[in-house]
């Protein structure tokens, strides 16, 4: 494969809930469920009933037909969402696309050509699309590849001010993590998105959230739209969603929706019936008030345990998130970094993921056994008293 990653020295071979073993037999506990992918475990066994169900049915049709499982999950996200419609995709970075493409159709068939601004935020990450990859705000992700779209304009996150110096008539939207994930868990403040969501009205500008590793949960809401009372005109949510299997979706308002007309966008996979069908499977347990109840309650109990091991070994010098989806800061005074630390990590027996250079990344099943979840952080306590020491 080509080198543009950097894997693990093991390689798992065996899931089960937030358990993994590798080649040699080893456990883990799973505190990063492949990068806030896995909500429900490794192997759940309704998901592997309705994919194993599906796959005996139908596979793939493109889009030149619809199908069962699409319609299924299309309804269940709007009824659970602000949304009228839904555009089925594989990745986040694929559903950032289509929000960002369909904001500016919508300004053009609305307003004219010269409505083609994106604001986005500093530290932000939209995917790793061209397009995506330059609407996040940091340049070692988009650097080297030639020239860049333009007409995107990137702003301190959390300053509503600068967000509102940077609004203007020509701005056709506003595209916003409302939980910045790589850019280090760093949550936006309540404020800051009812100023963004005002401005926005103000310009006539369309408010987009990348929920992307946000949504389906993580955060102990739905969508962690739903937790801030702040509801934007396009929302992109992938990762979670599938549980696992590959699938993506892009949300918004029927106006809006009827910018892309036969032709306009589409993709060759988007909404095929495993990957729907998976879906709609992961939103039934997900989206049940007590699943969601017990992400809040295990997170309570995680991040006590973080702080407590912060306050004692003085290796974090802040412990931050929402819901299952925290991130440690490591104190600068320790010497080391987030990769040394997931290093120490996973040799004590856990898995877990960076958020930079100096924050530990913490997304587990959402639906990890609380004496799982006992364990893994005391691995994570063991690593991080071993490089203490």
């Amino acid at each position: 494969m080509m080198p543009n990653y950097a894997p693990a020295p093991i390689v798992p071979v065996l899931g089960r809930g937030s358990r993994v073993w590798d080649q040699a037999g080893r456990e883990y506990i799973d505190l990063a469920g492949g990068i806030a992918v896995n909500v429900l475990g490794h192997a759940h066994p309704e998901l592997v009933e309705v994919l194993h169900d599906q796959a005996q049915r139908l596979w793939h049709l493109s889009n030149a037909y619809t199908n069962e499982p699409a319609l299924d999950l299309a309804r269940k996200l709007v009824d659970l969402t602000f949304a009228d419609r839904v555009f089925f995709s594989n990745s986040g970075g694929e559903a950032n696309e289509a929000a960002l493409k369909l904001a500016r159709r919508y300004a053009h068939d609305r307003h004219g050509p010269d409505k083609a601004e994106i604001i986005a935020f500093d530290q932000a990450f939209h995917g790793r699309t061209l397009f995506t990859v330059t609407v996040g705000g940091q340049p070692k992700y988009s650097d080297g590849f030639g020239p860049k779209p333009g007409d995107i304009t990137h702003v301190p996150f959390n300053d509503a001010d600068a967000l509102g110096d940077a609004m203007s008539d020509r701005v056709c939207a506003v595209m916003i993590e409302p939980i910045q994930g790589e850019g280090g868990l760093i949550a936006a403040d309540p404020a800051f998105l009812q100023r963004a969501r005002a401005l926005c009205d103000a310009h006539e500008a369309l408010l987009i959230f990348d929920e992307i590793q946000s949504g389906m949960g993580r955060t102990g809401d739905l969508y962690a739209y739903q937790g801030y009372g702040v509801t934007p005109d396009i929302l992109t949510t992938a990762k979670g969603l599938g549980g696992g299997f590959p699938v993506a979706a892009t949300l918004t308002t029927e106006e809006i929706a009827s910018c892309f007309v036969v032709g306009t966008h589409g993709s060759t996979f988007g909404g095929n019936p495993l990957a729907t069908a998976v879906a709609g499977r992961v939103l039934d347990i997900v989206s049940r008030p007590e699943f969601l109840d017990a992400v809040k309650a295990k997170a309570d109990e995680a991040f006590t345990r973080l702080r407590a091991l912060a306050a004692d070994t003085g290796a974090f010098s802040d412990v931050r998130g929402k819901g299952l989806w925290i991130g440690c800061e490591i104190d600068a005074s320790t010497g080391w970094g987030s990769k040394e630390l997931t290093d120490r990590v996973l040799e004590y027996g856990a898995m877990t993921l960076k958020a930079g250079p100096d924050v530990l990344r913490l997304a587990p099943a959402l639906n990890i056994e609380d004496d799982e979840l006992a364990t893994g952080l005391d691995r994570v306590e063991q690593a991080v008293r071993s490089l203490v020491a």
